[in-house]
């Protein structure tokens, strides 16, 4: 598949980001699977998580993911392990993002193991020129609302609360806020050290 960004230096050795393609779509859904499993499982209920495990992760969820042509899946790769992903997808927007061309960004995770390096920096400059490709000129997500580390990195690159929305996992109606951002001004910020 084709890559994305290749940095071999500094506190990033060796990340790749690319698409991911359908010969990734075991590796990515037991990835995804597994780091939203470590960052969400100990404050879930966990009856209701697996059902949101269940019905969000698995190789025919992925699969679709993958295959979509309105959408994309970016796999970020260090020391040639899965470290990170970015999904998007082209889905109405919510009322609340006002920006011209959205595009939602379903989910960006990075591996516990890998914050604070400079990885989450790169793969949101990365899926912001995505979304470029894609045709969009706004980014939108929902972030929990008991997930403060999340908001303040969607912050830092250009995002802005614009409201929230109900999110469930299993039967639990829980609250995410969303946020938006121009494509132009996450890529500025997500680009360059000192922005």
């Amino acid at each position: 598949m084709e890559t994305i960004a290749n940095e071999g230096t500094g506190r990033r050795p060796g990340l790749v980001i690319r698409h991911a393609g359908v010969a990734d779509v075991d590796a990515y859904s037991a990835f995804a699977r597994r780091v939203a499993s470590e960052t969400f499982a100990a404050q879930n209920d966990p009856e209701n998580f697996a059902l949101y495990l269940a019905e969000t992760f698995g190789p025919a969820q992925q699969a679709r993911e993958v295959t979509d042509a309105t959408g994309s899946v970016l796999l970020a790769e260090a020391a040639g392990e899965l470290a990170g992903y970015a999904y998007l997808r082209a889905v109405p927007a919510p009322e609340c993002v006002e920006g011209e061309r959205p595009i939602e960004i379903a989910r960006f995770y990075v591996a516990a193991e890998w914050h604070g390096r400079g990885l989450a920096r790169a793969l949101m400059a990365a899926t912001a020129a995505e979304g470029t490709r894609l045709g969009a000129r706004t980014l939108w997500l929902g972030v929990w609302e008991r997930n403060p580390r999340a908001i303040a990195f969607y912050a830092k690159c250009g995002f802005r609360d614009v409201g929230s929305h109900r999110f469930m996992v299993g039967t639990d109606a829980q609250n995410d806020r969303l946020m938006a951002a121009d494509v132009d001004a996450v890529v500025r910020r997500t680009s360059h050290p000192s922005a």
